[in-house]
Formats: C-alpha cells, structure tokens, sequence
C-alpha cells in the first residue's frame, strides 16, 4: 500500500490521473477504493468534507432489503442481504453489529396484519439464507409472548400488548463514521482524497477544480471522470432526473424510553408494509424514523425536517408506548435527501426503487445514483466495470467484496483488545494508533485524552486530535458534525465545542498541554 492522508484542499494536487471522482459520500469513497485497488491512479474530490450530504443523515442501518422484498423488487432485496453480510462479516464488522427488532403485537396490529408481518420475516430470513449470512453474526426470527417482549423494552404498553415480534438486522456504529474509514482506506491504498475542493465543470476527461480555501484553480484530467454527488448530480450533468425524497429522524435521550435494548418497530397507518423505528444508538440516544416526504425545488446542503414530520413520527409511535416522547423530549432532528430516478408511472417517491444506475452524459462523465448505503460496494463494483466494459482503461478485477477496511476485525479479536471500548467500536484495531497519536501529538497523559466530556457526550479528546492528523478534519463542523455525530443534539455540540478547538490548537501548535477554558 502507499498510503496518503486525506488533505482539505489542492496544494500539490496531481495533473492527470486514470479516475477522478466527484463526491466523498459513501458511493464516492467506494468507488475511489475500488478503483485504486484495481491499480488505477484515483483522485476523490468534495466541495465540503467527508459525508457531509445524504450519507450521514440515514437510519444507521445495513439492512436486508425486506421492504424491498414486499414491493416486489426480488433482485435489490437479494443484492441488499448480501451487500449487509460482506459488511458484517469482511469489510466492516468493527462498525456493524446484530440489532435486535421487535415488532410489538398489539391493538395496533390486527390479526391480517400480524400474519403478513410473520411472513415477511420469514422471507427476510430466506434472503438472509441466500446470502450465506450465519445465524450467528444474524439469529432468526421468532414470536415472543408479552412479557417477553416487556423484558427487551419495558416502557411498551402492556395492557394491549399481546407478544411480539423479533427479527434481526445490522446496525452501523454511525453511517459517517463508515464513509471516512472507506475514504481512509482507498487513501492507505493510494487514491488522493481531498476535501474542500470543488467542481466548478467538468467533462469525461477533465475536471476544473476551485480550492475552498485558498480560491486557487487546477485542471485535473483523467481517464474517466465519475459523478458521484447524489441528489446534486444533476449539477454535473443536466441529463440525470431525480425525484429526492426526504427522510426525517428525531434524537431522544434514552432515558425516555429507558431500558430499551432492541429497535422497536411501529406500523405505519394507512400502510401494509411500512413502520416507524424507534432505534437504540450505540451513544445512548435513541433516533425515531423515517418519513418519505417528496421534495421539489433547489437541492439544499442540508436538508431540515418539517414541523409536520416530526408531529407525524411522534404520533406514529404514541400507540405503542405507556408514556410516549412528545416535542419536548425530542433533543434533536436530522432528515437526509434520497437521490431516487425519476422513473415514469411511478406515483410517489415511496414507490420509487432504490436500484442504481449508472449513466454515461453527452460529454462523457459517468453518474452512478440510486442505491442506497448498504449496496455502496456493489455500486463502486458496478462502475469501475462499466469503465473498463467502455474501453477507459484496463484495470484488474474487483477486490473490494473480500477487502477488510482499516481498523476491520472479527468480533472475537476485539473483544480482546485492551484498548478503550469507545474507541474500539469507532477503529477496531487502530483504537491503539488513535490513543498513540493523540499521546504523541498533545504530551497529555490518557486519563486526559480519554475523559468524556460529559455523561451525556461520550466524546474524547483522543478521537479529535486522530480526526485531524489522519481523517481530514479541518474545523470544527468537521469535528462534531462528521466525525463525531455530537452536532446532532445542539447542547451537546455547545459542550463539545471548546474540546473541539483545543484539539485542532493542539494539532496546529504541536505544543505540550494547554491549559483549559
């Protein structure tokens, strides 16, 4: 490997390469690592920071595609279960683990409805079958009684609750946090990832490059040219029509539905196969999704829930709860734009699927869009193949399907690592360089570099300062918003904000310990 670190801007910035790719969500960061490790020369721009679009405003999930498999869509179920069993068993299992899903049976839930439910994860667990993912990394479905179904999540009502259902799916540590260790690894392997750098146009040979922080311009030109940016791909290229969706999160702390162990499933009136997720977080916060909302107009940076949204998620989830969350208990809100083909005959972004595609503009750039997280892989797989099928460039074969990403370890191994928890379930094996470089960089002991800032903000000073020196962190956005996800409840990114600067003062100085406040 020739390993790089991710660099905000364009200083010493390559003037030709095979692929140049546009966009460092998590399609982008996949298809800079396929690529480079097919031996091609990659260069992986963004106009703002690692997963700072739609990749970072998802469910946290590496799900099996069962909702797909009720509409009908057999081929993106399949694709979806074994995209979630190479990520929890090969490239990712450090940052995803089982997560147990209970689907209250109750007055909520007629008779009709709990026996369509039933089969649907039976055939969840068929796909999971057909995906050669083991009952020990996913367990199968099974029905429990009442109190049961108590024991995993006592703040449930008991006085209609007849049993449950319980189902297992993956969930990420956090979605952002997969993007940079995909990014981190493409860059171990070569490819030149740079944030703060924008398109400003581009053609299938070339690309004109505005550096955001200096104002300096480049021209790169390169084999191929891939547009990865999601829901702005038609900024890219005018041919591409999409029909973005908006999906919509509430943050609760966890001691409003305390004890709750397992993601909790609610029906969606009016509806035969949709729920409300009320989803346990490994920080101890809880995130209560997902709306499907259809967007029109200009395509924001970051999108903003509707007060409507959030009314509607709670009261969803009102039915199934003794003392249900009202506005007050709602910490925080995110909401995520899907990028979904516009697809003729199609009603409502719900319908929509959320296959990918892959598309070749009048000037030669190649879009990948659709999809969703779980399949990012196959999607980069999808793309670099295409390329070599049009003549592009002759590159090896994909690797990336049996291809740990850094930090990547079986769950037994790091059971055993004496390094801290948090750190381990955030970079696996590189926790011990996380800690080593925060030592080496600040000369502070590691009670100090492992202090949470608070009991709410488990954050510490030794992820900051490895976000910097080796993730690309530029400031403090980068720091609590993509990074870490503290920015997602405003109080605590108010907290975390002057540890936040005192690691990139730290950073910046190489000094010896400073003093606090």
């Amino acid at each position: 490997m020739s390993a790089r670190r991710i660099t905000p801007g364009l200083a010493g910035i390559p003037d030709h390469v095979d692929v140049v790719v546009v966009g460092l969500g998590i399609t982008g960061a996949g298809v800079a690592l396929d690529a480079t490790t097919r031996g091609l020369s990659v260069l992986a721009v963004d106009a703002h920071d690692l997963a700072f679009g739609t990749s970072r405003w998802s469910s946290k999930l590496v799900h099996g595609g069962l909702r797909y498999l009720a509409q009908g869509q057999l081929a993106i179920a399949h694709e979806s279960a074994v995209e979630r069993g190479i990520l929890m068993h090969v490239t990712a299992p450090h940052l995803t683990r089982p997560l147990p899903m209970l689907t209250p049976v109750n007055d909520a839930l007629s008779r009709s409805r709990t026996a369509m439910t039933w089969a649907g994860l039976q055939a969840g667990d068929v796909l999971r079958r057909s995906a050669h993912t083991t009952t020990r990394t996913l367990p199968r479905p099974r029905r429990l009684n009442a109190t049961e179904a108590l024991n995993l999540a006592p703040s449930l009502r008991a006085d209609t609750l007849r049993g449950g259902l319980l189902a297992w799916d993956g969930q990420l540590e956090d979605d952002a946090r997969l993007v940079v260790t995909v990014a981190r690894t493409a860059a171990a392997y070569g490819a030149d990832v740079r944030t703060r750098a924008r398109v400003t146009a581009a053609t299938g040979t070339a690309v004109h490059l505005r550096d955001e922080l200096t104002g300096e311009t480049h021209v790169v030109r390169a084999g191929a040219v891939v547009n990865a940016t999601g829901v702005w791909a038609g900024d890219l290229d005018d041919q591409v029509r999409l029909r973005p969706s908006r999906g919509t999160h509430l943050v609760l702390r966890g001691s409003v539905l305390p004890h709750t162990r397992v993601a909790v499933m609610v029906p969606i009136p009016g509806t035969t196969a949709r729920f409300a997720m009320v989803l346990p977080q490994p920080d101890g916060t809880l995130y209560v999704g997902l709306t499907d909302e259809p967007v029109t107009g200009p395509v924001p940076d970051v999108p903003t829930p509707s007060e409507a949204e959030v009314d509607f998620l709670l009261g969803v989830v009102a039915s199934a709860f003794t003392t249900p969350p009202t506005r007050a208990d709602v910490v925080g809100s995110f909401a995520g734009l899907r990028p979904l083909l516009e697809v003729a005959g199609r009603g409502t972004t719900a319908d929509l699927s959320r296959r990918h595609a892959i598309l070749t503009s009048a000037t030669g750039v190649t879009t990948v869009v659709g999809g969703k997280l779980t399949t990012y892989r196959r999607m980069a797989e999808d793309t670099l193949d295409t390329l070599v099928a049009d003549g592009r460039f002759a590159a090896g074969p994909c690797r990336t399907g049996s291809l740990p990403l850094v930090g990547a370890a079986p769950a037994e191994e790091l059971r055993r690592s004496s390094a801290p928890p948090r750190l381990v379930r955030r970079f696996g094996t590189d926790a011990d360089q996380v800690l080593a470089t925060a030592r080496e960089v600040t000369g502070l002991a590691d009670d100090e570099l492992l202090t949470p800032v608070s009991d709410e903000v488990p954050v510490t000073l030794a992820e900051l300062v490895f976000a910097i020196t080796h993730e690309g962190a530029h400031d403090v956005a980068d720091l609590l918003d993509r990074r870490t996800r503290v920015g997602l409840v405003a109080n605590d990114r108010t907290v975390t904000e002057p540890l936040a600067r005192r690691a990139l003062d730290l950073v910046a100085t190489g000094s010896r310990p400073l003093a606090r406040g």
